[in-house]
């Protein structure tokens, strides 16, 4: 409670006390002498009345001379006459009595009073999300965590050594402002953490505020903006100024792009937007504030090409920090982190898990150990095993198990001719993923099967050879169907969409085509983002409806070409895949041991170099018809 709330208490209080002090004076000074009704008829016969109110139930009045005891004032009950008659006759003595109907008035303007106030604060509390009300509603959200809130510290982040070396640098200026000026350089404003969601960026800021013990402000891009205008532009300044007056300290900002987006982006150009209030306020605050004060603005997103380039110019965002998803080494190092709190078998090796989830972010694992280890619980086991990490694994990348949706055996016989046509084009080609399960168990939505395929290692390109490896190991179900019953099913849905993807990206981003020549006919897509980060917008095309033509002739070609080459492969192979089928059919399973025993091949035969895509992705799955 503030000292302003204690004064405000204290005044009602001595209010209270001055008018019942007030009232008990009032009443010393005006007493009314209380006589019974038999006094009353005495003093009137005698004549010392005065003169007499009459009301329903008293009479009162004064007298003519004040009596011994100085009542001028006197009060009795009424007595109608034939009752005073009857008590005259048998002595008794009928007394009046004053009622005191102050408290009752007092609380008959009181308690409706304090009703109304309470419902018109709660009410306004209501609108003004929060203590403080209407008056309060230009206030910052900010959550302020003190030193001593913050228990994250730079040994809780791994996998990102290189983003946290160079925040390692925002956490000594903290300490030690006075050294990064002697030379008369200067922090940089504001440090912006870019990179996939998942992959750290709020624990990282959080780890620079409890490593450098100061008290950290976090909010939310979208909390600056409400209903009403100017609100966001109002909050922009009070939070500066909550800094400024706690200084040291680290300002966070988090999804940035809800409040940053790039100005007069969208269908609608032009307007006055309460959103473009508060960036404007923003970009002064980012102008306006020394640096040398020890204030440091952090912000988070993952979709930095959206942001307003006023926003990341030199002298606001002056430094951006990547923070991507880690590679095997940072996968391992995460493991370790989360898997303290498990309780783990010994055949558990953080080096293998780390070896089957290319691709996964610190999020990701971080799901992935949970749910091994929920897993292990619902077996009830005394501790999680690999097994439980491998299946982990394929819960979150094919998705749950659904037993429960029985096919016919005719579509139950597609699927597995469908899935080791997959496995058997991957097995038969170099440079592709190593087959880890092929299964015609249905899994997630509307899966009907799959095949898994897990690289060996992490690579970060790829040559057209091996993307035609890649998409002639996603046709070969396809191919199978072909071969084995003279016709197509819509099990090659999803296959078909990722294959057309591959070779327009040959053909438009990577000028693999030989007919259009070494050109980048489109725009490479943020990484970070959704496939397309302008959906819904027009889009621009730099070339005519000639080359779109012969974009569209060359990508039939190619995955004409792929299609086949699976063909091909599997015709040699027809009996491979017979066998094969029939015992997936049996088993509903197979794994790489028992696949490398069907083909007569080694284990590690099957084990190629890794498709770079499966780098920056979750481990691929090959759906069975139906599959997405």
């Amino acid at each position: 409670m503030n000292g302003k709330t204690q004064f405000n208490i204290w005044y009602w209080v001595a209010a209270f006390v001055g008018l019942m002090v007030f009232q008990m004076i009032f009443t010393t000074a005006t007493q009314v002498a209380q006589i019974p009704y038999s006094e009353f008829e005495g003093h009137l016969q005698a004549g010392r009345i005065a003169e007499l109110q009459v009301s329903d139930n008293y009479m009162q009045g004064t007298f003519r001379q004040p009596l011994d005891g100085g009542q001028t004032r006197f009060i009795t009950t009424r007595v109608e006459p034939d009752l005073a008659e009857q008590l005259r006759q048998y002595d008794v003595v009928v007394t009046g009595q004053v009622e005191s109907n102050f408290l009752r008035d007092l609380l008959s303007w009181i308690v409706p009073m304090a009703l109304f106030i309470g419902v018109w604060m709660f009410l306004i509390r209501r609108m003004g999300g929060g203590a403080g009300g209407m008056l309060q509603i230009g206030k910052s959200k900010a959550k302020v965590y003190v030193e001593t809130d913050i228990k994250v510290t730079f040994e809780d982040v791994a996998g990102v050594d290189e983003a946290k070396a160079e925040l390692q640098e925002i956490v000594d200026f903290l300490k030690n402002p006075d050294e990064y000026g002697r030379l008369g350089g200067r922090m940089p404003k504001g440090v912006l953490l870019v990179g996939p969601p998942g992959t750290g960026k709020t624990l990282i800021a959080r780890a620079v505020a409890g490593e450098a013990g100061v008290p950290f402000f976090s909010i939310s891009g979208s909390e600056f903006v409400e209903m009403f205008v100017g609100v966001g532009a109002a909050r922009v300044r009070d939070l500066f100024e909550q800094a400024r007056a706690r200084a040291p300290a680290i300002i966070f900002i988090d999804e940035l792009d809800a409040l940053g987006r790039a100005r007069g982006l969208g269908p609608v150009m032009g307007g006055h937007d309460e959103k473009e209030q508060t960036l404007n306020q923003l970009l002064s605050e980012l102008d306006g504030f020394d640096p040398t004060i020890g204030v440091v603005l952090l912000a988070a997103t993952n979709r930095p090409e959206i942001l307003d380039p006023a926003l990341l110019r030199a002298g606001r965002f002056d430094r951006q920090v990547l923070v991507d998803r880690p590679d095997k080494q940072g996968r391992i190092a995460i493991l370790h982190v989360h898997m303290k709190k498990a309780k783990l078998a010994p055949d558990v090796d953080a080096e293998k898990v780390a070896g089957i989830t290319p691709g996964f972010t610190g999020a990701d694992l971080a799901n992935l150990v949970n749910e091994a280890t929920l897993l292990a619980t619902r077996r009830k086991a005394a501790a999680v095993t690999m097994d439980d990490f491998n299946n982990a694994v394929e819960r979150i990348v094919a998705g749950l198990e659904k037993r429960n949706r029985l096919l016919n055996p005719k579509e139950r016989e597609v699927v597995a001719y469908h899935e080791m046509g997959h496995a058997l084009v991957a097995l038969a080609l170099p440079g592709v993923d190593a087959v880890h399960k092929v299964s015609i168990i249905p899994r997630g939505v509307g899966a009907l099967g799959y095949t898994i395929q897990r690289p060996t290692e992490d690579r970060f390109l790829m040559t057209r050879e091996e993307l035609e490896n890649k998409m002639a190991v996603l046709l070969g179900g396809r191919a199978a169907e072909k071969i084995v019953f003279g016709h197509l099913s819509t099990g090659a849905a999803d296959d078909l969409a990722k294959v057309t993807d591959i070779a327009r990206a040959m053909v438009t981003r990577y000028g693999m085509s030989e007919g259009l020549g070494h050109v980048a006919l489109e725009k490479s897509q943020n990484p970070f983002l959704s496939p397309n980060p302008y959906a819904g917008y027009p889009q621009e095309r730099d070339y005519g409806e000639a080359t779109a033509d012969a974009i569209d002739a060359e990508l039939r070609a190619i995955v004409e070409q792929s299609f086949n080459r699976a063909v091909k492969l599997l015709t040699e192979r027809r009996d491979l895949l017979e066998r094969t089928a029939r015992r997936l059919l049996e088993k509903e399973t197979l794994d790489e041991a028992e696949l490398s025993v069907l083909v007569l091949v080694p284990t590690s035969g099957s084990s190629g170099a890794q498709d770079s895509s499966s780098v920056v992705r979750s481990p691929k799955r090959r759906t069975g018809p139906g599959g997405r």
